[in-house]
């Protein structure tokens, strides 16, 4: 069986992740890790999962890398501007692998590729995001990745967001206005809004639940062994991308 740290192990992310590890039969768990860990601890295990805090994340990951480890990294924050000197990082160092996920709900997922599917296909497009009033950062890593995504899908063209200047319209994110919620009562919740000629397309997630995370913990888990390099995203690991092989390239789709 293979042994995994997990960093962050007491908050509800880690906590979760911690029961699926103890409940697979190929894994065991190794040290629980906190912030009052020392950077030492865990190094024995050899999987590192990480579901710490937006700030430590990366010296975390630096570190488990550097030192041999796989690692699963579930904590929020990492952009496209966090996910560059990782990849170069990785490259650096012959066999190594590191999966990075925005999200471990298989209807986040399908939600965002959905989202992908729709972006050349509509001139507006506008994120909404809603979590409970303990999560530290804003947007979500679900956010900011979904509105990569949605970027590139509409091959670089940007959308119209008026007055994106006025706090009010959100922060902008690889072009897309992006408005953060924290509210009692909230688990997760995504809304990708398309306004067209005469229409609207939103396309929604709703978290009621963090079992809704389990099934995407352990295919990470069973995928790590056999990656090479950087994985974002659960995608083609659960062969979602293969969708959007289906429904042609990126780019204007728009009549």
């Amino acid at each position: 069986m293979s042994s995994v740290a997990v960093s962050g192990a007491r908050g509800r992310l880690g906590s979760l992740v911690c029961q699926v590890v103890e409940d697979h039969p190929a894994f065991t768990l190794g040290a629980q890790l906190s912030s009052a860990s020392g950077p030492d601890a865990g190094a024995d295990a050899a999987i590192l999962f990480d579901v710490s805090h937006p700030d430590a994340s990366p010296g975390i990951v630096e570190r488990a890398l550097r030192r041999g480890q796989r690692v699963i990294v579930g904590t929020s924050g990492w952009s496209a501007e966090r996910l560059d000197p990782l990849r170069a990082l990785i490259d650096e160092l012959p066999g190594s692998a590191a999966i990075v996920v925005p999200n471990f709900s298989l209807g986040s997922v399908i939600g965002t590729t959905l989202a992908r599917v729709a972006a050349p296909y509509f001139d507006g497009v506008e994120i909404i995001e809603a979590h409970h009033p303990g999560k530290v950062d804003s947007p979500s890593g679900t956010a900011v990745r979904t509105a990569e995504l949605i970027a590139e899908a509409r091959g670089g063209e940007a959308a119209p967001a008026p007055f994106a200047d006025q706090p009010a319209r959100g922060q902008l994110v690889a072009g897309i206005p992006v408005h953060s919620l924290r509210l009692s009562g909230v688990i997760a919740r995504q809304e990708v809004r398309f306004g067209g000629s005469g229409e609207v397309l939103t396309v929604t997630h709703d978290t009621h639940s963090n079992d809704s995370y389990r099934a995407g913990i352990r295919a990470a888990l069973e995928a790590i062994g056999s990656v090479s390099g950087l994985v974002v995203g659960l995608d083609s690991l659960l062969g979602i991308d293969r969708v959007l092989g289906a429904a042609g390239p990126p780019g204007n789709g728009r009549p």
